[in-house]
């Protein structure tokens, strides 16, 4: 995808952003509370986390430089070796699709013969016939949905995790796979080989990158007329990828490892009730996990599936028959229920699996339900494991019917991933094999939190986490969870509701949080963009820099304009974007998750320009009164923006008085540009009143006479055992926490005020 074409959408992907976040929170969150991974202290006006040693495991970073893989077909699989780089310097033709087309041989690949393939201009190439799309299983895209080229994994997939959750959905290679990139594919088909070449840059210039320019990487991968593949390296300023290769295993030998019995229980529905948790190995490659249930499973398309979960934990190093098990899990694979918010959509209702190494694909069928995946990283290693289950009803995390944690010895599973750089010809044959290259693992977000809270107490409304460390995310910023506690009382009528106050390690005031800390190296975290960046498109801060200098006192465009963004966009979700508005006894959902595009969202108190639309979302929208409505400002969160009056409302800031009527538009056309280049759109114009959501929701509670007016942030910044925070991660936490009060203050009209005191 072209670096125009990532930017126009990357809002339309951020919908996700928040809500697969809590679900993957609430999905373990009641099981597995936080805990405190290191030592708090106080910095100033910082509050200084240090890691304890290990936390966040070791990164594994590109180490292939100016080398090429070579493998080579035979048996079961692949022999796989490490060889001085071979580089083809004659390019061929520059791809203009993705499709390739070979005209003088075919190429044998996961037991077949390939005339044609998909190459991904983010580092991969795909084997599946023409026009035909990704597999579900490899998750949400970046972008639009449609065939981008080679193969996708889910937005906020680490590397770790996504290299596993490709196993078995697609036949596929992984050159250097990594989401994000841009840039020329070239092409060049030889007698007996088929030469592809990658000229591509990491994304740079946004607010989720970790550059302001262009990067160069340059690798290469010949595929050979006899089954050969070799993967070249020239030159890579990227350090974390995917390199592998991923036939599909379809062979279905399954080996029976254990069945864990459970208890039929009264009054729980059939479906729920877990009679038996069965594990095998398919394959020698893939783990399988099938619940027995008492009664017939729900079949996708029931509506009655939404919000169910059933879950795995696995701990490997710890046996024991104790019911609670859980709560010392290392790993959990979840099935959980969906269905469609706004009934009048086409998709159904569906299961979704989560959890490190799970295929995303779920196999419903009689009184059996089952998922399969790669053996978590945690458990590799280990002979024998603990193994306990659960199910839960809509509505709750709390279980309806349990599975006793029970031993599983684990025998005739092989892990596919390995160290390539070390890889002889004489170990393998592999499969499928590959390698993650990745930044420091993920912290889990209730360790962090109850980290700081179990230290200096449940003083904080806000938490915001800042590192001098990179972790394994493809975006710099980070999404945002938390149990939505508050002070006087649980908050109702904002179409969320106070959860898992217990997993946060909170009495009840924390309410919502970074989920992981931002890399200080980071362009988000940078006071100003270096003043020879390039000029961006206007999703980038370099679009505004000249109209932001003219307004501000010293010709400079305002500190932190980014970081703000960010924290301004996630602290929002405590309250927004989730409700929905009844009208003329229709339910439409103005979010979820973001507004909707089509939202009239004018913000009521604009931080820096004249005309603002809401930091969560929506648009600033001018009837044109002929059917056609011109964008003034749009649904993206750069430059920052403030709130909406509905956000204020939701924020128990102001009465449902003070808020104006609006609308949403709906059904979306192009209709050109303005002399300004405001977009124009045709659309279907629905008048919202505030009684409308009210009707929806319930009255916002406690009401703007009671409402929480006083907000505390605790800044955190996060280093590794034994090391010193930077002067650089000093100063912009900070730069960010000065502004951060200043935000608050002028968008919410100085109705209420922002603090960052860690004491």
């Amino acid at each position: 995808m072209t670096r125009t074409r990532w930017v126009i959408f990357q809002m339309i992907v951020m919908v996700c952003a928040t809500f697969l976040a809590r679900t993957a929170a609430h999905a373990q969150g009641r099981e597995v509370p936080g805990k405190p991974i290191g030592k708090v202290s106080v910095l100033g006006s910082l509050i200084l986390l240090e890691l304890e040693e290990g936390a966040l495991g070791e990164q594994n970073l590109f180490d292939l430089g100016q080398h090429t893989l070579r493998f080579t077909p035979g048996g079961a699989g692949y022999r796989v070796e490490n060889l001085p780089l071979r580089w083809d310097a004659d390019f061929g033709q520059q791809l203009s699709g993705h499709r390739v087309a070979l005209h003088n041989f075919s190429f044998p690949f996961s037991s077949k013969a390939w005339s044609t393939f998909s190459v991904g201009v983010t580092g991969s190439i795909r084997f599946t016939p023409e026009d035909s799309a990704p597999a579900d299983d490899a998750g949400p895209r970046f972008g639009p949905r449609g065939d981008e080229g080679g193969v996708s994994i889910g937005r906020f997939d680490p590397l770790t995790e996504g290299a596993a959750a490709l196993v078995n959905t697609v036949p596929a290679i992984c050159v250097f796979f990594k989401p994000r990139m841009s840039g020329n594919l070239y092409v060049k088909e030889l007698q007996d080989r088929v030469v592809v070449t990658w000229d591509v840059t990491e994304p740079w210039g946004n607010i989720q990158d970790f550059t302001w320019t262009k990067t160069a990487n340059r690798f290469q991968a010949v595929l050979h007329k006899d089954g050969a593949i070799e993967m070249s390296y020239q030159r890579l300023a990227a350090k974390d990828a995917i390199i592998g290769i991923y036939p599909l295993v379809s062979g279905g030998a399954e080996k029976p490892l254990a069945t864990l019995a459970g208890k039929k229980t009264a009054s729980v529905p059939a479906h729920l009730d877990i009679q038996n948790l069965r594990l095998s190995v398919v394959d020698g490659l893939l783990l399988k996990i099938e619940f027995e249930t008492a009664g017939p499973v729900l079949l996708e398309g029931d509506a009655g599936l939404s919000g169910i979960a059933y879950r795995v934990y696995f701990n490997a190093y710890k046996t024991s028959a104790k019911p609670d098990d859980a709560a010392r899990v290392g790993t959990v694979w979840t099935i959980r229920g969906f269905a469609p918010r706004n009934r009048a959509t086409t998709s159904k209702s569906r299961y979704f699996a989560s959890g490190p190494g799970v295929s995303r694909r779920v196999e419903a069928s009689g009184n059996t339900i089952s998922i399969q995946g790669i053996l978590p990283r945690a458990l590799r290693g280990a002979k024998q494991i603990s193994v306990s289950a659960d199910a839960s009803a809509s509505g709750s995390d709390e279980p309806v019917a349990r599975i006793s944690a029970g031993p599983v010895t684990l025998s005739g599973i092989r892990d596919p991933e390995v160290h390539l750089s070390s890889l002889k010809p004489q170990y393998g044959p592999f499969p499928v094999v590959y390698e993650a290259f990745h930044y420091y693992a993920l912290p889990n977000p209730r360790d962090l939190t109850c980290t700081v809270l179990k230290s200096l107490g449940d003083k904080f409304d806000f938490l915001a986490y800042y590192s001098d460390f990179r972790v394994d995310n493809q975006e710099a910023g980070t999404p945002s969870d938390g149990p939505l506690g508050a002070v006087g009382g649980a908050v109702t009528g904002i179409g969320a509701i106070e959860n898992g106050l217990d997993s946060y390690c909170t009495p009840g005031r924390f309410q919502w949080q970074f989920i992981q800390p931002v890399y200080a190296g980071s362009n988000q975290m940078q006071e100003r963009p270096p003043r020879d960046a390039p000029v961006g498109p206007d999703r980038d801060i370099t679009f505004y820099q000249k109209q932001l200098a003219e307004i501000s006192q010293d010709d400079r465009m305002p500190p932190y304009m980014y970081a703000i963004s960010q924290i301004a966009h996630e602290m929002g979700h405590r309250w927004a974007a989730f409700v929905s508005a009844k009208v003329d006894g229709e339910t439409i959902p103005l979010g979820p998750t973001h507004w909707a595009r089509g939202l009239e969202a004018r913000v009521a108190f604009p931080y820096r320009r004249p005309t603002e639309a809401s930091i969560m979302g929506g648009g600033v929208w001018q009837d044109n009164f002929d059917g056609t409505y011109t964008q003034l400002d749009d649904d993206y969160y750069v430059p920052a923006t403030g709130w909406s009056y509905l956000d204020l409302y939701l924020m128990g800031l102001i009465s449902q008085a003070e808020v104006p009527d609006f609308f949403i538009l709906r059904n979306l056309v192009p209709a050109g540009k303005d002399a300004n280049g405001h977009a124009i759109f045709k659309a279907d114009r629905t008048k919202v009143t505030i009684q409308d959501v009210i009707a929806a929701e319930g009255e916002r509670s406690p009401g703007v006479d009671k409402s929480q007016r006083q907000f505390n942030t605790g800044m955190v910044i996060v280093v590794q055992h034994g090391n010193k925070p930077s002067s650089e991660l000093v100063e912009r936490a900070t730069g960010i926490r000065r502004q951060w009060i200043d935000y608050f203050s002028v968008t919410t009209g100085r109705r209420a005020s922002m603090t960052a005191n860690p004491d």
